[in-house]
């Protein structure tokens, strides 16, 4: 299997991207090769940087510009041809990558992967998901998590069964539960979307629609998929990144009052992290874009 990475994405770029695909290499031997898209010169100074000389174990595809964070994705994808994102996409599309993987903008991986891939049969929208743990042990999937921020009631429906074909491939879930994630759980609340995405989905065939959620059931495992705009996902997910940070905080200044020692406070923090790693948005990794 042949993975292509956008080098040029990202806060860090290129140095996280090549220091993240000789890890991968090192991690993982035999099971993958690399080819890093972008500027060259650019790559090849973060190898000078590691001390690595000579031919780098992964392919280095030339590309001349860069889509940054503040760029308009549609605009863009136009007006950057030579971008790392287009011509690596574009590699993918040709074969000769089996996966693009890219830590850049959002917005624009997703506008030049409905121009380059195109979108599967019956999808108008491609959607982006985030796990979130629940007591059970199992994660819950939130879609959309901010791929599209406007939706209608039918783009609600497609994430609801992409989210359920998802969960069934990889979680082996035979039945995923899918929820809406509402106000309340009666059919009638909500706003007007959330009001006809429920009668839709309630219609819908082969979907193992089970109703309306709270935000309270996601961490309760009350269902296998939580469907929502991508506004509403999005600040649930910046929310989640935050419950970590704030509990240890709090510890921190709780701990030494209740008689805790340095050591003691120190197994305690230890453990909290664990247990939240759920919520850790760096030990989650990427998720896939769903649709194309």
């Amino acid at each position: 299997m042949n993975l292509v990475l956008d080098a040029m994405g990202g806060d860090f770029a290129p140095g996280h991207e090549v220091e993240g695909a000789l890890m991968a290499l090192r991690l993982a031997p035999g099971r993958f090769t690399i080819d890093l898209v972008g500027q060259p010169e650019a790559i090849r100074a973060e190898l000078d940087r590691m001390g690595i000389s000579g031919e780098p174990p992964f392919g280095i595809v030339p590309a001349s510009q860069v889509v940054s964070m503040h760029d308009h994705p549609a605009q863009a994808v136009k007006a950057k041809p030579d971008s790392s994102l287009v011509v690596g996409l574009k590699y993918h599309a040709e074969g000769k990558a089996d996966a693009f993987i890219s830590t850049g903008n959002t917005g624009a991986v997703m506008t030049a992967s409905v121009f380059i891939l195109g979108r599967l049969p019956g999808v108008s929208r491609p959607t982006v998901f985030t796990f979130f743990p629940t007591v059970t042990g199992s994660n819950v999937l939130i879609v959309d998590a901010g791929a599209n921020v406007d939706s209608k009631p039918e783009h609600l429906v497609q994430f609801a069964q992409m989210g359920a074909i998802y969960a069934g491939c990889v979680f082996g879930k035979a039945a995923p539960r899918v929820a809406l994630l509402n106000v309340g759980s009666e059919p009638g609340k909500g706003t007007e979307l959330a009001k006809e995405a429920h009668a839709l989905l309630s219609a819908r065939p082969g979907l193992n629609f089970i109703g309306n959620i709270e935000g309270r059931d996601l961490i309760r495992g009350t269902a296998d998929v939580a469907v929502c705009d991508g506004f509403t996902g999005n600040i649930l997910l910046k929310f989640a990144e935050t419950i970590e940070p704030f509990i240890s905080y709090a510890l921190a200044a709780e701990l030494p009052e209740a008689g805790f020692d340095e050591d003691a406070a120190a197994r305690v923090q230890a453990a909290l992290h664990r247990a939240c790693r759920g919520f850790d948005y760096e030990a989650q990794g990427g998720v896939p874009l769903l649709g194309v």
